[in-house]
């Protein structure tokens, strides 16, 4: 079979590299890909990002499942163009999609679902945003609304870092439209953990816990990134904490079943949580594969990734038991000088083969490409996983 994966980072360099392992797969295409799919074994990349033009070369080409990477197609709806035409795709619908790209209807989901999250309050509105963290103190969390790259999280430990984030993001646009409402909820203290499943339109197929490192420099300093780092499993996790979280997820996607998706997310739910004294709390969910999650879940994982989404997307989770590897995996982000600001592209990379040669080494390529000489150049904040 042949089969097609969307987006061009590290998540689905690994994604398409764990499919083309299975003996079911003949080629995996990647849309657009970057130069480590371009060079990968079994996998070809496909220069097209426009939605309908994807799904034309899905029919043409009788691809037998689409793997959706990245948030933004999925927000703007790839799934609903694929299922209208009777292709077969694993990702949420644009409606189901919401559950990350706003963060204001994740947390009113979540409150009217009765899901242990933060307190929380939605402006639009500076004066009443600046009049609400006077109200509640710090420490306190400032979240764009919308979809921003894993960038758009201001954890303030003072009142003057809230009001700035708040001006940034309302009066500043500094994230545009995904920041023209923010979500300021209380602040929960804790360790962070990282936690997958695949929900078949009601039931969940748990995958690893991960631990994702947001901010740009050691010890936890520095501006929130996509994620500089991440490894699996999380040995914090006790089994009471991870038994919560299996129990949290069920009742999310217990949730999606009834209002307002009626039995129709089949995909990725990815819950960020907060391991609190009063136990794991949800901070924020993803409608997909989390970035760089997947390049330490998937090595972890036993048996063929095709057949397991397979039966996610046919509703059949019940032929299916994860298995996982006993070993560590730790991913860390190489980036380009200047992320998750500005940076400049097409700087040559070098040392590659020799970091591949390693042994246990994999090398996952989230922003690179070849220019005219055949060599391969920085193309990307996050480069090389």
């Amino acid at each position: 079979m042949k089969l097609l994966v969307i987006g061009n980072g590290g998540r689905e360099h690994a994604l398409a590299w764990r499919l083309a392992q299975s003996p079911r797969v003949e080629k995996v295409f990647v849309a657009p890909g970057n130069a480590g799919t371009a060079v990968t074994e079994g996998l070809e990349n496909l220069p097209v990002t426009n939605l309908d033009q994807l799904a034309d070369f899905a029919e043409r080409e009788g691809i037998a499942f689409t793997l959706v990477g990245p948030e933004a197609p999925l927000a703007a709806g790839i799934v609903d163009k694929f299922r209208a035409r009777g292709l077969r795709i694993f990702g949420p619908t644009r409606a189901a999609a919401q559950l990350e790209s706003s963060k204001d209807f994740a947390k009113a989901f979540m409150k009217r679902h009765g899901i242990p999250t933060a307190d929380y309050e939605s402006f639009t509105d500076p004066a009443a945003a600046h009049e609400y963290v006077a109200k509640k103190g710090a420490p306190i969390v400032v979240k764009a609304d919308g979809l921003a790259a894993g960038k758009g999280v201001v954890v303030a430990m003072t009142e003057d870092a809230a009001h700035e984030a708040i001006d940034m993001m309302l009066e500043g646009h500094t994230f545009g439209n995904a920041g023209a409402r923010v979500v300021i909820e209380d602040f929960l203290d804790g360790e962070e953990a990282s936690f997958i499943v695949m929900v078949d339109g009601e039931n969940i197929l748990p995958m690893a816990t991960s631990q994702d490192h947001k901010r740009l420099l050691d010890a936890d300093q520095g501006p929130n990134t996509g994620g500089m780092g991440v490894y699996s499993p999380v040995p914090i996790v006790t089994e009471e904490e991870m038994a919560t979280m299996v129990s949290i997820m069920e009742q999310s996607a217990a949730a999606t079943a009834k209002d307002p998706f009626e039995n129709d997310y089949r995909g990725c739910l990815y819950g960020g949580f907060m391991l609190t004294p009063e136990g794991p709390k949800v901070l924020e969910f993803n409608a997909r594969f989390g970035d760089p999650e997947t390049q330490v879940v998937l090595p972890r994982l036993e048996g063929d990734l095709v057949n397991i989404m397979l039966a996610v997307a046919e509703g059949r989770p019940e032929d299916i038991v994860l298995s996982w590897s006993d070993k560590w995996a730790v991913s860390v982000v190489l980036a380009s000088e200047g992320y998750p600001g500005s940076y400049e592209k097409g700087k040559v990379i070098l040392g590659l083969e020799e970091a591949q040669d390693l042994d246990g080494v994999i090398v996952f390529h989230a922003g690179t490409a070849l220019n005219p000489d055949g060599e391969l150049i920085t193309a990307g904040g996050r480069v090389l996983n």
